[in-house]
């Protein structure tokens, strides 16, 4: 049964509101859960390293895995490497920030990050090297079908792949058939690694509900297509002839009547014909798949899961990191993406929603036993406003007019100050309001980080900050590289 919303929303609020209150009291630490301090992810060694050959940018969909992949290819490649990006459907605006307007299946030169040696902006990497001469950076977008095509292309005859690829059942299946896309981005991954002609391969996988697709569904699909019912379908062509369906035909008749049914009598025609020119081809997609799992493997691969700082986005994180350690797949790490910090840290949750109310309430304020209404006698002891009230410690002046002083009779004897302007008070609530809720939410993003690194203590993670709009040029994509390689963490640690 899934939680009300509003209510784990108070929840919330309310734990935001007790962790202010201890973090403000004496013994702010003894109610905070012991957790060690979350190791730190160090980007620049790991693109450096001669060694890594494929990064491989995971994690569930709209968690920022396109701009991280772009981000840390261009990086790479203005430390020396050449680097090619694979994406898989970029935002336009990303794609156009990286100069790349027809992007397609094949590899296109990133223009601006060439000639960018002698150091780094400001020198403001740590860890020293920052842009190095004799980088490029290449990209590219997967093309699910022109990538099927070429398979199909690269291991039929002419012949038998020209009646493949205008066979309808294939073009339904090259365009759009569950695990296509995964598989057809190992299969790439494949094709780039072969012609050893990039220093690194950045991988951007597939947006998908679950992260766990990118491993299964290539498998899935292998085994499909190498499957029992395949087989079956293929068998009067391997028998060859009237004699093979002669053979078949008692037991195919159910069987076939059953399906046409199902799927109408074109479509199993159009499933048998294509089955039949994919005969020789159909032995080779579990084997690549196999090998390119096995790529995924070996030294040289770097995982990296990228997630958001949110429940589902983090509990998809966790899954992976399980998935890939029971796979033995090397994990390098978690990119937290879109994180929140403050500014003011200090001013708690609780102290800024008080003062809000009391800016709020004008004829409220705070004293130390409680709250008083302003200008009331329990305040100030008259009516009198704050500003009008005479000092107690101070010398009453002379109330005759110094002999130098104006004598108009039009001018007051004595003038009150203003009450303070109230619309100030309202922004100045609004603003506390702001922060506070900064503030919780920073919380909850504390805590959900936190229930992370409790089940995986040994992932060193990498923290970036929130940005105020997206990412549209290739400037927008060196700040995200330097936020990646800082080694700054943004959320609080938990003993904090």
């Amino acid at each position: 049964m899934n939680p009300d919303p509003a209510q784990e929303q108070a929840q919330e609020t309310s734990h935001a509101r007790e962790a202010s209150r201890t973090h403000d009291g004496p013994r702010a630490h003894e109610s905070a859960r012991r957790l060690a301090p979350t190791r730190l992810l160090d980007i620049d060694p790991l693109l450096d390293d001669p060694k890594t050959r494929i990064v491989v940018c995971c994690g569930s969909g709209g968690v920022g895995k396109t701009t991280t992949a772009a981000a840390l290819g261009l990086r790479a490649a203005e430390r020396g490497r050449k680097v090619v990006v694979l994406t898989i459907d970029p935002a336009r605006r990303l794609a156009q920030s990286m100069g790349i307007d027809s992007l397609d299946n094949v590899p296109r030169r990133v223009k601006g990050t060439e000639d960018r040696g002698g150091g780094s902006r400001s020198d403001s990497v740590e860890g020293g090297g920052g842009r190095r001469a004799g980088g490029e950076l290449h990209a590219m977008m997967l093309d699910m079908k022109r990538t099927f095509d070429e398979v199909v292309e690269a291991h039929a005859d002419p012949e038998r792949a020209a009646a493949i690829l205008a066979n309808p059942f294939y073009q339904s299946l090259s365009a759009g058939f569950a695990g296509t896309q995964e598989y057809m981005a190992m299969e790439k991954l494949g094709q780039l690694r072969a012609k050893d002609e990039w220093d690194l391969i950045v991988v951007d996988t597939p947006p998908s509900r679950s992260a766990l697709d990118f491993l299964d569904a290539p498998k899935r699909l292998g085994s499909f297509l190498d499957g029992r019912l395949i087989r079956l379908l293929t068998a009067p062509a391997k028998l060859g002839g009237r004699a093979g369906m002669k053979f078949l035909n008692v037991g195919m008749t159910m069987m076939t009547g059953t399906l046409g049914k199902l799927l109408g009598g074109q479509l199993l025609k159009d499933v048998q014909t294509f089955v039949a020119a994919m005969d020789t081809t159909f032995g080779g997609f579990r084997t690549r798949a196999d090998a390119t799992y096995k790529l995924l493997q070996a030294p040289g691969t770097a995982f990296l899961v990228v997630a958001a700082p949110e429940r589902d986005a983090l509990r998809e994180a966790a899954y992976f990191v399980e998935r890939l350690a029971a796979e033995k797949m090397p994990l390098a790490g978690l990119v937290l993406n879109r994180v929140h910090g403050s500014g003011a840290g200090h001013l708690s949750a609780e102290r800024a929603l008080a003062a809000a109310e009391n800016l709020e309430e004008s004829r409220i304020v705070d004293q130390g036993d409680g709250k008083a209404l302003r200008n009331s006698p329990d305040t100030y002891g008259s009516s009198d406003s704050p500003a009008s009230r005479p000092d107690p410690g101070a010398t009453l002046a002379d109330t005759d007019v110094p002999t130098d002083a104006p004598t108009d009779t039009d001018a007051p004897a004595c003038v009150d100050a203003p009450d303070p302007d109230p619309s100030v008070d309202q922004v100045t609530a609004g603003l506390l309001r702001l922060h506070a809720e900064r503030v919780q939410l920073l919380f909850r993003e504390q805590r959900t980080r936190d229930r992370f690194t409790a089940l995986h203590p040994e992932v060193a993670v990498a923290e970036v900050a929130a940005l105020p709009g997206d990412v549209h040029d290739l400037a927008g994509l060196r700040d995200i590289g330097d936020r990646l390689a800082n080694n700054h963490r943004e959320l609080p640690e938990p003993s904090a």
